[in-house]
């Protein structure tokens, strides 16, 4: 067993959850199948944590279970799973699905309601080869129980994963998916620079949309280029699926000088519908994606959007307010150009320091601010604290910002 290693009498245990009439469960994931095959000592349903040894990686939590469908669901212990279930329309899982009862609980029900189900970022993770990337559109079609998808996104396209899709082929794969009707539509996430989405749309011009970051406070934010990349759409001639229009619901509740512009223009409009509203505006958005976390939001959200009606200038002039307003808040105006970095002795992320520095700065996230900054300093094997202050970052700044002093605050404020 994982972690004492001690070798289980599956046989035995079997025996006894049969007499009780009950699924002998075994957690496989330290033997793997490689080296142990429960069901054929007797288990029911075989678990593993796929983090580990399956995935190859520790970068991603996940999760297999395997049903070996020779437990009688039906003995009278598991009404859950015999009698009629009202959130689908008195549907019984044995009678409708028999040997695949459970699994099918587990993955229509349960998911459902707990949410423990593969983010797109989990299964980008999990995936280390051209044959298992190329494998999931398969795979979600099965489990969406359809033919074909309308919309398809390759996700989270930038810097570091380009080359990736690049070498595995997947654009034309795309076009090969669309082709045997599987794929209707087909275009990408992307979290880069204004310069990379030009070289991709330029070289993939068969992408038919594309999804970005776009909101009012990161319009002219030098870490997103919201506008940039908005621009080089258009220019390309591509709709734009916009996401993050509430910047992960920090726009819900803007900083006080932000909120008062908002309350001035209209007291009665929610800080969410500006922020939705504004970027509903723009041209050439096809859609604009928000999440919604209670009643209340999605009731909010709707009032504004099913009559949906553009901003008038008045209101666009509002935003502009607002804008100018969060730009007044105390924060490191860094444009993220990186003349800093290449002479940095002790490799620190700069940039990303400030970017991270920002989220306390302008929003009050300091949690959010510690937990990014722990991840870029891991990744870059440096901490602000490590600055020997030697100055080459600071005559190499064409803000003049004063990067010593600025990144010792970092390391007062983010450093545990």
């Amino acid at each position: 067993s994982n972690p004492g290693t001690e070798v289980l009498d599956f046989e035995k245990f079997a025996a006894v959850a049969k007499g009780a009439g009950l699924p002998f469960i075994v957690d496989n994931t330290f033997p793997t199948p490689c080296l142990c095959r429960p069901f054929d000592f007797g288990a029911d349903i075989v678990v593993h944590s796929s983090t580990k040894y399956i995935d190859g990686h520790a970068v991603a939590l996940g999760g297999v279970i395997v049903d070996s469908g020779r437990f009688d669901w039906t003995n009278g212990k598991f009404p859950e799973l015999t009698e009629p279930d009202p959130s689908y329309h008195g549907l019984s899982y044995t009678k409708t699905f028999g040997k695949m009862a459970y699994l099918v609980k587990a993955r229509a029900q349960l998911i459902r309601d707990m949410g423990a189900i593969m983010a797109p970022m989990n299964a980008w993770l999990a995936c280390n080869s051209e044959e298992e990337a190329k494998q999931q559109i398969y795979t979600s079609l099965e489990r969406l129980g359809t033919d074909y998808v309308d919309f398809y996104l390759l996700h989270a396209i930038q810097d570091n994963n380009w080359k990736v899709y690049e070498d595995w082929h997947l654009w034309e794969y795309m076009e090969e998916l669309k082709e045997k009707g599987l794929v209707k539509h087909w275009g990408f996430s992307f979290h880069a620079t204004p310069e990379l989405l030009e070289e991709t749309l330029t070289k993939h011009p068969g992408a038919e949309f594309v999804q970005l970051q776009i909101n009012y406070a990161d319009m002219e934010n030098p870490a997103v280029q919201s506008r940039a990349c908005y621009e080089v759409a258009r220019k390309h001639g591509k709709p734009v699926v916009v996401m993050e229009p509430i910047k992960g619901g920090t726009l819900a509740n803007p900083p006080t000088p932000v909120e008062n512009v908002f309350k001035a223009a209209d007291p009665n409009a929610s800080n969410a519908s500006w922020a939705v509203r504004y970027v509903a505006t723009l041209d050439d958005v096809m859609v604009v994606l928000s999440g919604m976390s209670t009643l209340e939001q999605m009731e909010d959200n709707l009032s504004y959007m099913k009559d949906f009606h553009p901003m008038e200038k008045a209101e666009l002039e509002v935003i502009g307010k607002a804008q100018k307003a969060l730009d007044s808040i105390d924060q490191i105006k860094c444009t993220a150009c990186h003349y800093c970095m290449p002479g940095c002795p002790m490799n620190i992320p700069i940039p990303d320091f400030f970017e991270d520095m920002n989220w306390h700065k302008i929003y009050g996230k300091t949690e959010r601010a510690k937990g990014s900054y722990a991840n870029d300093a891991k990744k870059a094997g440096a901490k602000a604290s490590d600055c020997i202050a030697c100055g080459q970052c600071e005559g190499a700044c064409p803000q003049k910002l004063p990067i010593i002093s600025l990144l010792e605050e970092v390391a007062a404020t983010l450093e545990d």
